[in-house]
Order: C-alpha cells, then sequence, then structure tokens
C-alpha cells in the first residue's frame, strides 16, 4: 500500500509514518519547506513538495497513492478566524477533493473538539458518533469551529464524489513529538509541587498518539467502514495516575498540592477576567477551560471504532506516559524532535 501523509512532522503524523514504516507500508509524505522535507526523508518517507494552499502540489502527491492520511493542521494560533479557515477548512477539502481525483481513500484527523466544550461538559450520558455537526450549535473557539467545519466539507466532498473516508475523532493528544500539551505538563511536574484539582480520581480525557496511530491503521484497513470513529479511550487514566507516571519518567517525585474545585473555577474565572483586561492577547487556551479539562471526567465513548475498526490501543497507559515524560527530560524543548517509540 502506498499512503501519502499529510502533517508528517507533527504530532500524529510522525507516530503514523512510524507505524506504517513498521508494516513495510511505502510513505509518502507533503512538505511545504526544506526543514520539513529533511526531516520527513529521515523519517524514511518518500517527499513530495507543497502545502495545503496548492491544489496542484496536492494533486501530483496523491497520484498514484492507495490512501490519504490528512493529519496537518493549525491547532494554536492567534491569527484571525480567515487564516484557520484557509489552513483547517479549506486545505481539508483540498486534500480531500484531490483524494477523490486520485481514486484513493481518506483519513481525515479530526477532533472531538466538533462536539464543541460546553455539550461536552453538559452531557448527562457519553458523546459518540450520533452526534449530528450539522445541527449543532457552532463551538466558539476557532480551532473547535474550523475542525467542525474541515470535517463537514470531506462529508461534503465524499457525498459529491462517492470518495471513500474516515473521520477519526480524538481527545487531548500526548506523546513523543509533543509541541503543545506535554511539553506544558513537563514544565509543572518538573516543579515538583504540582496542583491536583479535586482529589483527582477523574478520567483525564487524553489519548497516546502511537494509539491513536494504531487507529489510523486500523482505519486503513477497514474501508468497508466509512463515517466518524471517537478515538478516545485507550485507558482510563486519571488525573493523578496520569502525573504520577508523567513524574516517574522525568525522574521526579511529586508532591501533590490539592486545591478544591470550587475555588480553581472562581480563580481561573477571575484569573481570565483579569487577563483579558490587561493582555487580551496573551493566552491561546483560557484559564477556566484548563480547569475544567483537568477536573472533569472524560465524556467520551470509543466503543464504535473497538467494534467495527478493531482498534485496540498499542501501547500501555503508564509505559505510554513514562515514555512520553523521558522525552522531555532535560531543558524540556525536545517536544518537537522526540521520536515515536515502537
Amino acid at each position: 500500500m502506498r499512503v501519502l501523509v499529510t502533517g508528517g512532522t507533527g504530532l500524529v503524523g510522525r507516530h503514523v509514518i512510524a507505524a506504517l514504516a513498521r508494516r513495510g507500508e511505502r510513505i509518502r509524505a507533503l512538505a511545504r519547506s526544506d526543514a520539513a522535507a529533511a526531516a520527513l526523508a529521515a523519517l524514511g518517507a518518500e517527499v513530495a513538495r507543497g502545502d495545503l494552499s496548492d491544489e496542484a502540489a496536492l494533486d501530483r502527491a496523491a497520484a498514484g497513492c492507495d490512501a490519504v492520511v490528512h493529519t496537518a493542521a493549525t491547532v494554536l494560533s492567534r491569527r484571525p478566524w480567515a487564516d484557520w479557515r484557509a489552513v483547517n477548512v479549506l486545505g481539508s477539502e483540498r486534500v480531500a477533493t484531490s483524494t477523490a481525483r486520485a481514486g484513493a481513500r481518506l483519513v481525515h484527523l479530526s477532533s472531538v473538539a466538533v462536539y464543541g466544550g460546553r455539550l461536552a461538559r453538559r452531557s448527562a450520558t457519553p458523546l459518540d458518533e450520533a452526534f449530528d455537526l450539522e445541527r449543532a450549535a457552532t463551538p466558539r473557539d476557532p480551532y473547535a469551529r474550523s475542525k467542525r467545519e474541515a470535517e463537514l466539507a470531506v462529508w461534503r466532498v465524499a457525498q459529491a464524489t462517492g470518495l471513500v473516508a474516515t473521520a477519526l475523532r480524538p481527545c487531548v493528544i500526548y506523546g513523543e513529538g509533543d509541541r503543545h500539551f506535554s511539553p506544558r505538563v513537563a514544565r509543572v511536574v518538573r516543579r515538583g509541587l504540582v496542583p491536583l484539582i479535586g482529589d483527582g480520581t477523574n478520567r483525564l480525557s487524553v489519548v497516546y498518539a502511537g494509539n491513536v496511530a494504531a487507529a489510523v491503521l486500523a482505519a486503513l484497513d477497514h474501508p468497508e467502514h466509512p463515517g466518524p470513529f471517537n478515538v478516545t479511550n485507550d485507558a482510563d487514566l486519571t488525573l493523578r495516575e496520569f502525573v504520577t507516571h508523567f513524574a516517574a519518567g522525568l525522574g521526579v517525585r511529586p508532591r501533590f498540592i490539592p486545591i478544591p474545585r470550587r475555588l480553581a473555577r472562581s480563580v481561573a474565572k477571575a484569573g481570565d477576567a483579569a487577563l483579558a483586561l490587561l493582555q487580551p492577547r496573551a493566552a491561546l487556551v483560557g484559564m477556566r477551560e484548563a480547569v475544567q479539562f483537568l477536573s472533569g471526567d472524560n465524556p467520551f465513548r470509543s466503543d464504535r471504532a473497538e467494534r467495527e475498526l478493531g482498534w485496540r490501543p498499542v501501547a500501555a497507559a503508564a509505559e505510554a506516559v513514562e515514555r512520553t515524560a523521558a522525552s522531555f527530560r532535560g531543558d524540556g524543548r525536545r517536544a518537537a524532535g522526540g521520536s515515536p517509540a515502537p
């Protein structure tokens, strides 16, 4: 099988390329810069130059491929909505269109952000793929909005062209090569004193990048099951367990500082209000959002992916967390270069 991967230098893309390479698949990867091309070649991928704005380059990259795995996306940015839309929405639509023209099938990396954070927090039952993206309220934050509109664009292309498409919806992803979540955890845990909101027994809404890559391979192996799939339950790690294993990987013995949930939420609300006045562009993720994530339970279920795709985690949670943390030992700046483990 020849597979084109977009976003191959990102967290999930690197793990996908590593997983494909271990299976002996032929890998082509899209590179928009000389640095990206060199990094992808070092991973063993055939390099196709271009970016998500270049339809002709996407057509050339997809030509001759059996499948396309689209992981490229803007995740954190202070840029205006037009820029989010250009990359995440229109870029995904172009990738889907080029995939259809190539006669390949598509695995699109979506996100549980399509459900909207407010709905996820208020849902009395676990959120699954029965959720109707067309009828739901538009998420407020630009990342969630762009991922939702991107997935809707993929389904429109599929309906118009007959493209066989699968959308995988992971929750917060961690792993070697992470540039966003894991480095922040490392900075806090490395200090030794770790704030713990509540008693820390809530199940954290996280998934290991290597297990997301396993879901990508499962989707490639089961084109007879298109559609959306949550990829959110590779383990039921509590907040306390996650931090404990992360600290073990860093070689740190953490001391937890319990903080009542109500106090944490009040402080976060006040902090967000102050930042909005003093530094309106200071934070990409609000304090209230962070507190809600760290104190809430995992509201998602992956039963459909397990049942129809046969998805199973390839890495145990404790090992995955400790391995991720170990990649951030030292100055904590290895996020961009950490290599996925087998």
